[in-house]
Formats: C-alpha cells, sequence, structure tokens
C-alpha cells in the first residue's frame, strides 16, 4: 500500500469512527511531547504517565497539547505505560458527552476550550467613518512591528527634502 493511500485510511478512520472506550480503555488529555513518538498524558484522576504512538499514526496525525486520546494500558511498560489506540476530535468529545461516556473532570477542560476557540477569534470592529481632512493624515502606530528586520528611521527634514525633490 502507498504512503497516499495508507495516510487516507488513517484519516478517515480517525475522523468519521465514532469510538467509546472500552473497560480497560480509558480518556487522556496531552500535556506536552518530549519527542521519539511520545506523549505525556493526564488521566481524569490527575495521574501522568507517558503514551507511545503506534507506527499508522506516525506522519499521519498530529497531535498537540490539549488534545484528548483513547488509550490502551500497556502493562510491562515501567515509563510507557500505555499506547494510543483512537484520536478523539471535537465531534466524538461532544458525542461522548451526549452519551455520558465523558470524564467529569476533563468536562470544565473541554468548555474552556471551546470558549477560548470562540474568543481567538474576534469579530472586526467597525471602523469609524473619517472625513475628508482627517483621511489624509494616517497613523501607523498600531501596526504590528517585526523584530526580525532592522528599523531604520527617517526622519521629517530628509522626507520633506524627498518630496521636494520629487515635486521639482
Amino acid at each position: 500500500m502507498s504512503q497516499a493511500t495508507k495516510r487516507k485510511h488513517v484519516v478517515q478512520e480517525v475522523l468519521g469512527e465514532h469510538m467509546v472506550p472500552s473497560d480497560q480503555q480509558q480518556i487522556v488529555k496531552v500535556l506536552r511531547t518530549p519527542g521519539n513518538n511520545l506523549h505525556e498524558v493526564e488521566t481524569a484522576q490527575g495521574q501522568r504517565f507517558l503514551v507511545s504512538m503506534p507506527s499508522k499514526y506516525r506522519k499521519n496525525i498530529w497531535i498537540k497539547r490539549g488534545d484528548f486520546l483513547i488509550v490502551d494500558p500497556i502493562e510491562e511498560g515501567e515509563k510507557v505505560k500505555a499506547e494510543i489506540s483512537f484520536v478523539l476530535c471535537k465531534n466524538h468529545v461532544r458525542s461522548l458527552q451526549k452519551e455520558g461516556h465523558w470524564p467529569e473532570a476533563f468536562s470544565e477542560v473541554a468548555e474552556k476550550q471551546n470558549n477560548m476557540n470562540r474568543q481567538s477569534q474576534p469579530e472586526l470592529p467597525a471602523e469609524p467613518q473619517l472625513s475628508g481632512d482627517e483621511s489624509g493624515s494616517e497613523d501607523d502606530s498600531d501596526l504590528f512591528v517585526n523584530t526580525n528586520h532592522r528599523q531604520y528611521h527617517e526622519s521629517e527634514e530628509e522626507s520633506e527634502e524627498e518630496e521636494e525633490e520629487e515635486a521639482a
């Protein structure tokens, strides 16, 4: 199977399938990703440990801080105590909450994330109407300043001289 075909099937599995955790599986929240396809997670009870990402998800599915996962426990692991079996997207979280399978400890976290997503997309305020006299003088002080480039400050005398040369 080609890499593109594999990726297509893995993405369809993650996005389309509805998953309910079994008795041995548990829902966890990703805290950080130390590397090597390992993720530090926290259970609803507050227990922290590492989980590994199976090879079918590597380079196909990206997991970031704050995401929720369904994991299978690994008995022989000391540091790595579980393996990711399913990545939960927002639609999966909502359906698990409706069905009553969602842990109470994560209910507040999921609601905060939804509220933050709504707040991160602010509505653009209506621009005030300027009269003809005020529109000629523009103030660029509110623009973003890129600190990666040198800033050249132009004096007013130099700009006046340039304007006079252009007019002549």
